[in-house]
C-alpha cells in the first residue's frame, strides 16, 4: 500500500510540474492579446473589501495568514486594510504583476499571494511600484523601463535573503492563459544561477525564472496541498 501511495504522489508531482512549467512559460511568451489596453479601473477593483481580504488570506495556511497584514487595491494603489503581527503580507495581485503577457490587461485576474517578511520588505515594493505606475496611466513598456531603472538606481531594494511567498489558494483566477495556478511556493534571489538549485533539470521539482533587467531570479516549487489542507492537484 505504501509503495502505491508513493507512486501516486510521484505522478501527481510530475503533473503539477508540467502545469507549473506551462504556466511560467506562458508568462515569458509574447502573443496576440484580447486585452490590448487597460480597462476602466473599476473593473480591476473588488467592491467587497471583506471578500478581497479573505481571498488574499487564502494564499497561505490559516496559521500564517490569520496574523498577516492584508492589502487591498484602491483607485490609487494598494492600501493596508489590516495591520499584521507576524511580518507576512497577503495581497490579491492583478494582471500586470501576476499574469502571462496576453493577460497583462485582463481585469478578471485575481492572484492571491502571501509574502514573508523578507519578501514584503524587498520584493513586494516592486509590484506595488508597478501598480502605482499602471494606475498613473503608463504603458506596459513604460512600466518595465521605469522598474528596471529604479532597480539600477537602487530606488527599489535588492531582494533580501530568505524572501519567499505562498501561492496555495484554491481560489483566484490567473487569466485566460493559465486559469488557475497549482499550489506552490516561490523563492526570490538577486541574480543567481538556477543551476545552483538544480532547477529545470530532468527529475528536478524546481522551476526557475530569470529577469536580468530587474536582477531577479525566482524559483517555484509545487506542493501537494492547498492552503486549507485539502489535497492539491
Amino acid at each position: 500500500m505504501r509503495k502505491k501511495k508513493v507512486g501516486v504522489i510521484a505522478i501527481k508531482s510530475l503533473a503539477l510540474l508540467v502545469v507549473l512549467g506551462t504556466a511560467y512559460q506562458a508568462m515569458a511568451q509574447d502573443a496576440t492579446t484580447p486585452y490590448p489596453k487597460m480597462a476602466p479601473i473599476e473593473q480591476y477593483l473588488m467592491t467587497d473589501q471583506g471578500a478581497e481580504m479573505a481571498l488574499a488570506r487564502s494564499a497561505a495556511p490559516e496559521s500564517i495568514s490569520r496574523d498577516a497584514e492584508v492589502m487591498v487595491l484602491g483607485h490609487h494603489g494598494f492600501e493596508t486594510a489590516v495591520q499584521g503581527k507576524n511580518g507576512f503580507v497577503c495581497i490579491v495581485e492583478r494582471s500586470w504583476t501576476s499574469a502571462a503577457d496576453p493577460d497583462f490587461w485582463n481585469p478578471k485576474v485575481r492572484t492571491p499571494i502571501c509574502y514573508n517578511a523578507a519578501a514584503a520588505r524587498s520584493y513586494l515594493p516592486l509590484n506595488l511600484k508597478r501598480t502605482d505606475l499602471i494606475l498613473a496611466g503608463r504603458t506596459q513598456g513604460q512600466v518595465d523601463e521605469a522598474i528596471a531603472a529604479a532597480v539600477d538606481k537602487k530606488e527599489l531594494p535588492a531582494v533580501e535573503p530568505g524572501a519567499m511567498c505562498y501561492m496555495m489558494s484554491k481560489q483566484g483566477y490567473g487569466g485566460d492563459s493559465v486559469a488557475h495556478w497549482p499550489s506552490h511556493l516561490m523563492f526570490f534571489y538577486s541574480n543567481i544561477d538556477p543551476a545552483t538549485w538544480g532547477a529545470g533539470l530532468p527529475g528536478s521539482p524546481i522551476l526557475a525564472m530569470n529577469d536580468a533587467r530587474e536582477h531577479l531570479t525566482a524559483f517555484a516549487i509545487g506542493v501537494q496541498r492547498w492552503s486549507d489542507g485539502t489535497e492539491g492537484r
